[in-house]
């Protein structure tokens, strides 16, 4: 007897069986592997972060006095890094506020001021009148992962204590803050971010919090960003100390320029770029130095310079009151001009 065979149309489909089988002679399919276990272990690490993290993470309402048309509210994120109250959160969420408000996980809501405020890194620290609060633990940027657990925790839309997992997706990013700073070290994480998730955590496995989240890329899906931990930290420190971060001015407006490739092999240049001076400010550290406009800075110290954002990572709170040597072409010469710098005042 020829088998019988429904066709593809048939609402119910008929098993094919030979004259040659047996009753009994039939074997069950051998069963897959299961991913019931993997996934059970993800889910309880995500959980146990969860857990451990979210009662420092805080939504914060922020205010802002607009010239003569009152006020504008917004809102983001922040998590408590101490158990008195200080906050990390983003520059873009409590900058300028005049007013600030904190909802705490367990309901309490709380007026903040602000302790201080770094636009050119895109952080801020807020302050809470508690003790005893629950608080994260930051993690050593430097040893992150690329394709390690990445779990963000914030207040996207307003919806307080949401939770986005995903990875990190690439480690050592740049983008520009609002300033036109240029940001080093930026994580890149596949973990959701949305308006309100700015200044909540990005969390390893282990809670440790890797970076504080700042910017997705719209419209584009699964492309977020996080300033490093171990960047945070710094300024954190500082802003809780003095107030703002302290960083060193010469005085001199520039843009990158290319350089000449018989220029570069005659001073054996490290790059075919630099930075073209085109302001020198009155009374600055580089006026008083000599350097002028026109003149393409090659060299900051014992770093090569190739553009307006290695000089801007150079002139650290360290350099104040030091003299440095600039390297310098002015027409056809390498010269090397001692500058002093001061501390920015912005």
């Amino acid at each position: 007897m020829a088998p019988f065979v429904r066709s593809a149309s048939s609402l119910r489909a008929v098993p094919v069986v030979n004259e040659s089988d047996e009753p009994g002679s039939a074997k069950p399919a051998k069963p897959r592997s299961s991913d019931a276990p993997l996934l059970d272990a993800y889910s309880a690490a995500v959980s146990a972060v969860v857990a451990d993290v979210a009662p420092a993470v805080a939504h914060v309402r922020v205010e802002r006095e607009l010239r003569n048309r009152g006020t504008r509210e917004g809102a983001g994120s922040g998590f408590i890094i101490t158990p008195d109250g200080y906050l990390v959160t983003n520059s873009h969420v409590a900058g300028g506020a005049s007013a600030l408000e904190v909802t705490l996980p367990d309901g309490r809501v709380t007026a903040a001021e602000l302790v201080g405020d770094d636009p050119d890194s895109d952080l801020a620290v807020i302050k809470i009148g508690a003790a005893g609060l629950p608080y994260v633990r930051l993690a050593d940027s430097a040893s992150v992962r690329v394709g390690q657990i990445a779990i963000a925790i914030g207040s996207p839309y307003g919806f307080a204590h949401t939770v986005t997992a995903g990875i990190v997706s690439a480690l050592g990013r740049s983008m520009r803050c609002q300033t036109g700073r240029l940001l080093d070290n930026i994580i890149q994480t596949d973990a959701a971010l949305n308006p309100g998730s700015s200044g909540g955590p990005l969390v390893d496995s282990t809670g440790g919090v890797i970076g504080v989240n700042t910017a997705v890329i719209l419209p584009a899906q699964g492309i977020c960003f996080a300033i490093a931990s171990n960047s945070a930290e710094r300024v954190a420190i500082a802003l809780i100390r003095e107030g703002r971060v302290r960083r060193a001015y010469i005085g001199v407006g520039g843009q990158d320029t290319p350089i000449a490739r018989r220029i570069v092999r005659h001073f054996d240049l490290a790059h075919e770029s630099g930075v073209r001076v085109s302001t020198v400010e009155k009374d600055s550290p580089a006026a008083q130095a000599g350097v002028r406009d026109g003149d393409i800075i090659v060299g900051f110290g014992d770093e090569h310079v190739a553009s307006i954002d290695d000089l801007h990572r150079l002139l650290t709170g360290g350099r104040i009151g030091d003299d440095v040597d600039i390297a310098v072409l002015r027409r056809d010469q390498r010269l090397s001009i001692r500058v002093r710098p001061r501390e920015s005042r912005r």
